[in-house]
């Protein structure tokens, strides 16, 4: 079975594609802006980047969320609300965590069928 990396860099690919999945690396927005901001641009790469693999959110098994303040789960969820295949939403879970940067109040994975 081959294995297909979209993007691939010197510590991580953005995808790698293997059998009949692809998992995505986790995302994140740009450093300083809003939890609305960073979540739009999240979802918009995780399209971009299921797209290259062949894929799209409909076909998303999974997603993990983190949020450096779970004090903004329901103004991430708003976004997520209005992007998310209300047909086909993936199993979900979200925590809090400390993320790479302070900048980053973001970070979503996900696993998709192709």
């Amino acid at each position: 079975m081959t294995i297909r990396r979209i993007e691939p860099g010197t510590r991580m690919s953005q995808a790698v594609v293997h059998g009949d999945r692809v998992y995505l690396a986790g995302q994140v927005g740009a450093p300083g802006k809003s939890v609305t901001e960073q979540t739009t641009a999240i979802l918009a790469e995780i399209d971009r980047l299921l797209a290259l693999a062949g894929s799209d959110k409909s076909k998303i098994l999974t997603a993990q969320i983190w949020l450096d303040d779970m004090r903004d789960f329901a103004e991430m969820n708003a976004v997520w609300d209005s992007w998310v295949d209300k047909a086909n939403p993936p199993a979900r879970a979200t925590g809090g965590a400390p993320l790479a940067t302070p900048d980053y109040r973001v970070e979503i994975i996900v696993v998709a069928a192709l």
